[in-house]
């Protein structure tokens, strides 16, 4: 998704996992600074997360470019994705911010080759807008922005702009159904689609930030029309009881009269980016976007209220339940721990400690998920019990007596024991890092890095496994999916590298910096004027101890965000000599 992987300065604020308008002030994040920052530790864990990433691309492009994805162990590829080249895509952002010139341009000059006209299987059209839309439109505005050095030809930055276009223009005619509402799956050569009529919530619900900000850079006002009357839909819900509890709505819709077909669903998958994309909305533009910001608040106040739930054997943790109608099932997805950091996002964006609060509550409970299995990640799906739940409560079985020492301490058992390279937790962990400035945050982060680094890496690659609960993991799939490079490692470094106010969004337009250099530098990272230290020039370094600093402390303090609601900042990695500077914005003409 956009916000996913715009990781840095773009107008989509919205699109980054890296950059949050946080309106936090220095003094209140110095007061949860719990010991002083570990410049060299947090750069030696930035540079060991950056050869993972780079190890990866290197067994990508080595067997599988410019396929989708990465077989690892046996060294052969796949195409999911209709073989346009999603890894090298879903990696393009993550290349530019972690300012790697080399990868940054291989991908850089393939992205104008790809034909989009060609393929002779079935396409996601929410797949490809996250993945191949997103892809290309984070990677452009970093190369249009602030890292505009990492690019060898301009001209061929313009280009990712133009086939972003082209893409669009071959799956528009997803929307040319009776309501609006478009159909998922796609063919080319004739265009057409699968004659269904029905669509999911997160199916119609996540393509509208991608597609408004292609309109926006495009001019081509279309792309932001279609995306959005599908939208409307999702927003003025019928009939009414698809909404069980208000904000909250059904997973299905047809096609063909914009109305919900059921009312169970939650955080988890099928549902769970409708209501990400609700805040992020928002935060791109809160002129045009403010009745997504009010279906949101309406969302969490009934997910605080009605679907928060503390397992009963660990009331200290908080988890979502799933709902059905207004029956609660007590079950949750590794996709599911994304809200935590959404919830976080909200109560910044809007100033409400209550939505911070809870997303801290839910990092904690899906922290939980990581830190008590053998291999030390949690598992792709989990549920539990909670006090006064009846015996024979069909919706909530009761724990399986094999994993009843297991719940006991855990709060939680385990439905499917997957790791599937997913990066839900570090990105809600990186949320909650950025709002609070607590050190143990970037801990989590790097144990989970650890464990996924000691369990996951393989043969070339990453592959996802079977079993999270077994010593090595139970067996691989050898399946490396393309957000590995989009997302997991992208959270993974950010939350160790140190902040630079040089990627900036302001009220939704990407900035320019205009900088007046202050040679001064300090021997800390704390804001001078509002602003942190600003680091420049990636380095290189070699793997460091991954396997044996599970526990080393870290500390430092995250941005200050300036004054403004609306003003991103996104992080990188860079040298031993901040350069500190006073900067003002303008939007790109």
């Amino acid at each position: 998704m956009l916000f996913l992987r715009l990781i840095s300065a773009v107008p989509v604020l919205a699109i980054l996992p890296l950059a949050l308008a946080v309106p936090v002030s220095d003094e209140h994040l110095q007061s949860r600074q719990s010991r002083r920052d570990d410049h060299v530790l947090n750069r030696q864990r930035a540079d060991a997360v950056k050869e993972a990433f780079t190890f990866a691309w290197n067994g990508y492009k080595k067997y599988a470019f410019p396929h989708d994805e990465l077989h690892p162990i046996s060294n052969g590829y796949s195409d999911s994705r209709n073989g346009w080249g999603a890894s090298a895509v879903d990696a393009f952002s993550t290349a530019c911010v972690m300012q790697i010139p080399e990868i940054v341009n291989t991908i850089l000059n393939y992205i104008p080759t790809i034909n989009f006209n060609q393929t002779s299987d079935q396409i996601s059209l929410f797949e490809t807008t996250i993945r191949y839309l997103g892809g290309m439109l984070a990677g452009y505005d970093l190369l249009k922005g602030p890292l505009a050095n990492l690019a060898s030809n301009a001209t061929t930055v313009d280009a990712v702009l133009a086939q972003a276009a082209r893409l669009a223009g071959n799956l528009a005619f997803a929307f040319n159904t009776p309501s609006g509402v478009p159909n998922n799956n796609l063919y080319f050569n004739p265009s057409r689609t699968d004659g269904g009529t029905t669509n999911g919530l997160a199916t119609i619900g996540t393509l509208v930030l991608e597609w408004s900000h292609l309109a926006d850079l495009t001019g081509n006002k279309s792309f932001a029309t279609l995306s959005q009357k599908g939208e409307s839909y999702l927003l003025n819900p019928k009939p009414a009881t698809s909404e069980p509890f208000p904000g909250l709505v059904g997973s299905n819709i047809d096609i063909n009269t914009g109305n919900f077909l059921n009312s169970e669903g939650g955080w988890v998958g099928g549902s769970d980016s409708f209501y990400e994309y609700l805040i992020k909305m928002y935060v791109y533009d809160s002129t045009r976007f403010a009745a997504y910001r009010d279906r949101w608040i309406l969302a969490a106040d009934s997910s605080i209220a009605y679907l928060a739930s503390h397992p009963s054997s660990r009331p200290d943790l908080t988890f979502v339940s799933y709902f059905s109608g207004k029956n609660l099932v007590y079950y949750s997805q590794h996709l599911a721990c994304f809200a935590g950091g959404n919830f976080i996002l909200g109560g910044l964006v809007l100033k409400e400690q209550k939505y911070t609060d809870f997303g801290l509550a839910l990092v904690n409970g899906c922290e939980d998920t990581y830190s008590q299995t053998v291999t030390g990640i949690g598992p792709e799906e989990f549920r539990w019990v909670v006090n006064g739940t009846a015996s024979n409560d069909t919706n909530n079985p009761p724990v399986p007596t094999s994993q009843a020492a297991f719940y006991g301490k855990a709060g939680y058992y385990i439905t499917n024991g997957q790791y599937n390279l997913r990066p839900e937790v570090l990105e809600s962990i990186y949320y909650a890092y950025r709002a609070t400035g607590d050190q143990k945050y970037r801990d989590w982060a790097w144990n989970a890095f650890v464990a996924i680094n000691a369990t996951a890496r393989t043969g070339s690659g990453f592959s996802d496994f079977n079993n999270v609960n077994v010593a090595g993991g139970g067996g691989y799939s050898d399946f490396q999916d393309s957000f590995l490079f989009a997302e997991v490692m992208k959270y993974a470094y950010l939350i160790h590298a140190p902040v630079s106010p040089a990627l900036i969004s302001h009220h939704g337009h990407v900035g320019e910096e205009e900088k007046e250099d202050n040679n001064e530098s300090s021997d800390n990272d704390a804001p001078q004027d509002g602003w942190p230290n600003a680091s420049r020039n990636s380095s290189n370094s070699t793997r460091v101890g991954i396997q044996d600093q599970r526990r080393n402390e870290v500390s430092g303090l995250p941005v200050d965000p300036e004054k403004g609601r609306d003003v991103t900042i996104v992080t990188w990695y860079g040298d031993d000599d901040p350069e500190v500077g006073t900067c003002t914005f303008k939007p790109f003409s």
